[in-house]
């Protein structure tokens, strides 16, 4: 049996292709419709891709703010990104591996250089504080009530800002001062003439000098007198002096060269205490006044006005320029007068510490003029007694 085969002719090809050219000529105008608006869509779609990963973030450095616009999503490759670099001790607002979102705001405060000076030591240190109290906060840098701060703690930290601290230390210590006694002689008629009797025995008393000394980093800077009190009074010596005449010797009747002999001896007597007498007296400044002694010393001045000196002298008077001076109790008696060579006529009021032996202290209301004075050595001083001279 035979298959049967379809026979193809020629006219049913022409005809297929009649049918395709008219197809696609009739939908070549669907066909274009269809591709633009498949390009247009494609384009939306990359258009709000874009638009959707892209960010706006508002960057703050140092107070200056910068808008910024990225794709990045994490902050370290946004600042990379905009060659930001950041120093260990710089400050950010969030993480650095933070993930970014369209509006956020990243503050950056930038750490400055400082140094600080404090018990001496020196270091360099960064931070990111507005103030000087600010920054010793966050270092841990304690303060004492009476430590000194440069600059204040209020200024404001600026670049190579230098902060210096002195530690100040305050100490009140004790000092005491021997008050000298006075010897007071009263008349007594029971006793005669040239008998002397103690009644009371002197006796020094104690002043307690309260002594401020200021310390800055353990070094002395000054010290001054906050306080003072008698600890112990001082005791009077009190001596009885006789009044009472004494008994007239009985009368002798003596020969002529007895008492040629005696008179002799009385006018020779007379004569040694005269000259005695004479050697004693001296005449300064329009006055003449007898001395019990005469020596040199060395003299310095002081003032009120320096540091830890008081008003009040030892004897309780109040310091007097042209009157007061201190001196050693055991070669000059306090309250007796003095005449001072060049100088005139001064009273023994008060006593100091480094004042022992022929040292004299002058005493000036002005500092400068205390200082001024310097050192004299070999100064003449006439010891006087417990009455200042009087004009002739």
């Amino acid at each position: 049996m035979g298959i049967f085969h379809q026979e193809e002719t020629h006219d049913s090809k022409i005809s297929s292709m009649s049918y395709a050219l008219r197809w696609k000529h009739e939908n070549l105008r669907q066909i274009s419709t269809a591709a633009i608006v498949t390009i247009a869509v494609t384009i939306m779609i990359l258009l709000l891709v874009n638009s959707s990963t892209r960010k706006q973030v508002y960057l703050v450095v140092d107070g200056q703010v910068k808008k910024i616009q990225t794709h990045k999503s994490v902050l370290q490759e946004m600042l990379d990104e905009q060659a930001i670099s950041l120093k260990p001790e710089d400050q950010v607002s969030m993480p650095l591996s933070g993930s970014l979102q369209n509006g956020d705001k990243v503050v950056i405060d930038r750490a400055a250089p400082v140094q600080l000076t404090v018990d001496g030591a020196t270091k360099k240190l960064y931070t990111t504080k507005d103030t000087v109290g600010d920054v010793l906060k966050e270092f841990g840098v304690s303060l004492k009530e009476h430590d000194k701060v440069t600059p204040a703690l209020t200024e404001r930290v600026t670049g190579q800002t230098d902060i210096r601290i002195v530690r100040v230390n305050k100490q009140v210590v004790d000092r005491h001062e021997s008050l000298p006694f006075r010897v007071i002689k009263t008349a007594d008629p029971s006793l005669t003439v040239g008998d002397n009797r103690v009644i009371q025995q002197g006796k020094p008393g104690v002043m307690v000098q309260h002594i401020e000394k200021v310390y800055h980093d353990g070094q002395m800077v000054s010290m001054r007198m906050v306080g003072k009190e008698v600890q112990a009074k001082t005791l009077d010596k009190i001596i009885a002096v006789g009044t009472k005449k004494k008994p007239a010797p009985p009368v002798v009747v003596q020969t002529a060269a007895v008492k040629s002999s005696s008179t002799a001896k009385t006018s020779s007597a007379a004569k040694t205490k005269k000259t005695v007498s004479s050697n004693n007296r001296v005449s300064k400044a329009g006055v003449d006044f007898s001395y019990k002694k005469m020596i040199h010393v060395s003299m310095t001045a002081y003032s009120a006005g320096e540091p830890g000196i008081g008003t009040r002298t030892a004897t309780g008077t109040r310091v007097t320029e042209g009157r007061t001076i201190a001196v050693d109790p055991n070669v000059i008696p306090l309250g007796w007068w003095v005449y001072i060579e060049g100088i005139g006529f001064r009273r023994a009021e008060d006593t100091g510490g480094a004042i022992k032996g022929n040292k004299i202290d002058l005493y000036y209301d002005s500092v400068k003029r205390a200082n001024n004075f310097g050192r004299k050595s070999g100064m003449k001083v006439y010891v006087i007694g417990p009455v200042k001279p009087q004009l002739n």
